[in-house]
Parts: C-alpha cells; sequence; structure tokens
C-alpha cells in the first residue's frame, strides 16, 4: 500500500463523513475515540497474528470447507 492510496483512503472517508452529517444520517462507525481506538486495536492483532503466522483454519476443522 503506498502513501497515495492511505491519503486517498483518507479523503474519502472524510467526504463519505461529511455527507452523512449533511443528510444528517448516523455514521456507521463508532462516534467516539474509544469505538475508534477499538477498531484500530482489532486491526493491530489481527496483523500481529499475520505476522507471527499462526491461525487456524477454521472452515476446515468444522469440516466447511
Amino acid at each position: 500500500m503506498t502513501i497515495a492510496v492511505t491519503v486517498l483512503a483518507l479523503l474519502t472517508g472524510i467526504a463519505a463523513g461529511a455527507l452523512f452529517r449533511l443528510f444528517q444520517v448516523p455514521i456507521p462507525a463508532p462516534p467516539n475515540l474509544a469505538g475508534v481506538l477499538g477498531i484500530v486495536g482489532l486491526f493491530l492483532g489481527y496483523r500481529l497474528v499475520e505476522h507471527l503466522d499462526v491461525g487456524i483454519d477454521l472452515l476446515g476443522v468444522l469440516g466447511i470447507k
């Protein structure tokens, strides 16, 4: 991922948030910093497990795959 893609994602989010507010529609995201940090924590935990190269094939364990 390049910095350009990251900036574009941020700008798209700002535009979408502005439209939600303009049309007075509740945003589909946590409305406070604690909620946003929870999402960041989920992302960081996912990346940590990916970096450590560990995991369980849950669909395989359940026989769905």
